[in-house]
């Protein structure tokens, strides 16, 4: 298609789309619930369908030369469709967010003000790899009252494909538009830009995948854009921190799994506790080949470690999302230093403080500037589905709108609403 065709298709898509999100809005709880069951059904009826479809997209990543990691991420095995599965039916089973007022409080003038919780509209997803992420966007819009317009990853289309089918079928089933969720079908990046720039077809971009993808749509967009770049992590251990919990929390906040945006990329802590802490952390990761890079405290004493990989850190360190077994090591001289360096080397996502000192606890929650603050646990739980969203369709370190993982409530906003008798202003 050419451009001009391209930037048609994708002004039909919402023109279509805001039709369909006007229903959406109205929808009773029970039909989009009935949705949302139905969807859960048909992805258990369909894996031969699936599958097929899934094959193609394998083989085609498998012939291109993608990394095996890649690969794997496009895999829609029976397991993940069954988790797909179980989600829809979990959002479907969760309170229902839209017409909830809240606020509502008599004035003196006899009216009364309150606001009630509505649809964004319509939001444009965009994303990469996983094709699970049709299924969470879609069930999420769903029970939001929202209209989507999905772009998934090029290596993933056949995929995503079926999968949408699969999601139209169901909003059929509950009597709800069936354009409530349409696909991009083209791998043309250039409907990526028509897309972000056409504000009369989406009311919000949600970017999901690298940081060059994020970058760009967030460089381009003419919409509002809810993203995250980075997500430089950091645990904190305290003086006070008890040793065994905070070498548990720190190998599984790092090395639990190495590539989500979650993972702690970044360790700093307290001078009076380095000496009986970092060698044991040191251990943990070098067996299971994590590279420290330190600065000259904590290479003192990481030195003494079997195996270790060291290396001085650099001031890029400080800043840097590996997504990799690599991780920084600072030794700090107390609690302010802590809070300092993490506002300034970090990326606003998640950072957690190792403490048994109830005012330093409080005072990281009050201080850190990011949008999971967490203590005494791993950063590795700043994901949607353990926050009890049921899923999320991203990570926001935004300050406006939405703030960490984006569930249900974060794909709505607030309007004010006033109720009188016949009330006049003086």
């Amino acid at each position: 298609m050419t451009s001009t065709d391209l930037q048609a298709v994708i002004a039909h898509m919402g023109a279509a789309a805001r039709a369909a999100s006007a229903h959406m809005a109205a929808a009773p709880t029970a039909a989009k619930n009935a949705a949302l069951l139905a969807l859960a059904r048909r992805l258990r009826a369909a894996p031969d369908e699936l599958g097929t479809a899934n094959a193609l997209d394998i083989a085609a990543a498998q012939q291109a030369g993608l990394a095996a990691p890649l690969v794997d991420r496009l895999k829609l095995t029976p397991k993940v469709i069954e988790t797909v599965a179980q989600g829809c039916e979990q959002i479907a089973a969760m309170a229902d967010p839209i017409g909830e007022v809240s606020g509502l409080a008599q004035r003196p003038s006899g009216i009364q003000v309150g606001r009630m919780r509505v649809p964004l509209g319509v939001f444009g997803m965009i994303y990469e790899s996983r094709p699970n992420v049709t299924i969470e966007a879609a069930s999420l819009a769903i029970k939001s009252g929202n209209a989507a317009i999905l772009r998934g990853g090029s290596e993933a289309i056949h995929s995503n494909l079926a999968l949408w089918r699969i999601v139209q079928a169901a909003l059929v089933d509950a009597g709800l538009p069936p354009d409530a969720v349409q696909l991009v079908q083209t791998t043309d990046r250039a409907a990526v830009g028509h897309l972000i720039g056409s504000p009369d077809a989406v009311d919000v971009i949600i970017p999901r995948g690298g940081k060059g993808l994020i970058e760009r749509i967030s460089r381009e967009a003419k919409v509002p854009v809810i993203k995250h770049l980075d997500g430089n992590c950091h645990v904190y251990v305290d003086a006070s921190a008890d040793l065994e919990m905070a070498l548990r929390v720190t190998d599984n906040a790092k090395t639990q799994k190495y590539s989500p945006c979650n993972a702690a990329e970044s360790l700093l802590v307290h001078a009076a506790i380095a000496t009986a802490f970092l060698p044991r952390i040191g251990a943990l990761f070098a067996a299971k080949g994590v590279e420290m890079r330190g600065d000259a405290a904590a290479l003192a004493l990481l030195r003494a470690v079997p195996g270790a990989t060291l290396a001085p850190a650099s001031e890029q360190d400080w800043s840097e999302e590996y997504l990799a077994p690599i991780i920084s090591v600072k030794v700090v001289d107390g609690l302010d230093a802590a809070i300092a360096h993490i506002n300034r080397y970090g990326s606003h996502h998640t950072d957690a403080i190792l403490t048994d000192t109830h005012t330093h606890a409080q005072r990281f929650l009050r201080e850190v500037d990011s949008a999971s603050v967490m203590v005494n646990t791993s950063t590795r739980f700043a994901d949607g589905f353990e926050y009890g969203l049921g899923a999320e369709i991203g990570i926001s370190t935004d300050k406006f709108h939405a703030r960490g993982p984006v569930g249900l409530e974060g794909l709505t906003s607030l309007k004010w609403i006033v109720l009188g008798h016949g009330e006049l202003r003086g």
